[in-house]
């Protein structure tokens, strides 16, 4: 095979991914305007129904939009030989591998980012604003960015540095201490993500004592399970949208409730929502991701190592020198069906331990109330109730609203 070869199946491989995606939205835009089933007709009255169709379908033209400009904008930059025109700029500036790896992966990077920027502020400024979603200012929007580039400039730099300081030291070993390393950033990013990263960007607070704590504390002591760990995060200086995880292991557990949670739902409500993120844990559910995101980050990192050496990938980008950050570019366009593969195994897991957790929480705490606050949180956010199975079968990590219904209501 040679590298014009190469170049066609990259190509190939984009433009199929972005056919098929097109294919699925236009499905599921289809049943936008289904009547809702029986079970769930109370979430929606007539008048919110209709916003919700119409949240869906604006939503969809704008996509429509953002991933066509998303592709012309690959496609032109790998046929006018982008990659070689920002190598060239990052030689310029070093001889040394890494450096030139960080330069070339900070020009793609933020320049990417500046490019798509107009679209993250229509969609947060325009679309959300417009169905009343949106609590972002102008300073919010414009400091997330910064604090976005500086994190990836200083994890994903420090991490990218390692790797190739790696590959140059071991040569085809380097997937060893790259995987040794990475694993050690995953655990270690569960365990205190909560404490060091989420409070650049929201200010968390220890639930207050109240009858809410109390009968938080009172559900955990029935299941055994030891929970002083509980924050408030302030959801809505961002969005109305609520929600509420799970985060860290042993000592470091905690459970986080976005203010906007505590505001949409009563307390027994959110009771029954803990009860399935417990659940979550004690099915070992975490600790399954976990172990499952490890081994899958092993998997590619050895796949990569039997190619980056071939200075076929590099050249089916067009770029003359052969380099690690080139060939990893080439690899992860040549990766992504597989990638697309192990994201479907996992979003068949991941529903089926939504599952489980919603048994959980019905088994020692009440079905009812988290049916209700189920249906609330899809009403608040004006949730699709009617999607198409196929799109479900790719996309969606949670099962719909109306089987987790059914299911809670055996």
């Amino acid at each position: 095979m040679n590298s014009e070869t190469l170049f066609y199946i990259i190509i190939a491989i984009i433009i199929i991914n972005f056919i098929v995606d097109k294919i699925l939205d236009a499905l599921n835009a289809k049943h936008f305007n289904d009547a809702l089933p029986k079970e769930l007709q109370d979430v929606y009255d007539d008048t919110e129904y209709k916003k919700s169709q119409n949240y869906k379908a604006t939503n969809y033209k704008f996509g429509l939009i953002t991933s066509t400009f998303s592709l012309l904008l690959t496609l032109g930059f790998l046929i006018l030989d982008g990659f070689e025109f920002v190598d060239t700029i990052a030689r310029s500036y070093s001889n040394h591998p890494i450096l030139i790896a960080l330069i070339f992966f900070g020009i793609i990077m933020i320049g990417s980012d500046i490019l798509t920027t107009p679209f993250s502020y229509y969609s947060t400024f325009v679309i959300e604003e417009k169905f009343g979603f949106n609590k972002t200012t102008l300073k919010t929007f414009i400091l997330d960015k910064i604090k976005g580039w500086l994190m990836m400039a200083i994890v994903g730099g420090g991490i990218l540095a390692l790797i190739i300081w790696f590959y140059q030291s071991t040569g085809s070993y380097f997937w060893l201490y790259a995987w040794g390393l990475v694993a050690v950033f995953t655990i270690f990013m569960n365990m205190f993500y909560s404490k060091l990263i989420v409070p650049l960007f929201n200010k968390q607070t220890p639930l207050e004592d109240g009858s809410l704590r109390d009968k938080i504390a009172a559900y955990a002591q029935t299941v055994g399970f030891k929970l002083d760990k509980i924050f408030v995060i302030d959801g809505s200086k961002r969005s109305t949208k609520a929600n509420a995880y799970f985060s860290g292991f042993g000592s470091e557990k905690r459970v986080t409730l976005y203010d906007t949670l505590i505001n949409d739902l009563d307390d027994e409500e959110i009771v029954a929502v803990l009860a399935h993120e417990v659940g979550h844990y004690k099915k070992k559910h975490i600790i399954f991701n976990l172990i499952t995101s490890v081994l899958l980050t092993g998997l590619t990192l050895y796949i990569l190592s039997l190619f980056i050496s071939n200075p076929l990938l590099s050249n089916a980008l067009g770029v003359e020198i052969p380099s690690f950050h080139i060939g990893l570019i080439a690899f992860g366009l040549l990766y992504s069906p597989i990638s697309e593969i192990t994201g479907l195994i996992m979003n068949w897991f991941s529903r089926k331990f939504e599952y489980q957790a919603d048994d959980y929480a019905k088994n020692t705490y009440k079905g009812e109330p988290l049916i209700t606050s189920l249906k609330k949180l899809s009403k608040n956010s004006l949730s699709n109730l009617t999607p198409h199975p196929a799109y479900v079968f790719m996309h969606y990590s949670h099962p719909t609203l109306l089987e987790r219904i059914k299911n809670l209501s055996k």
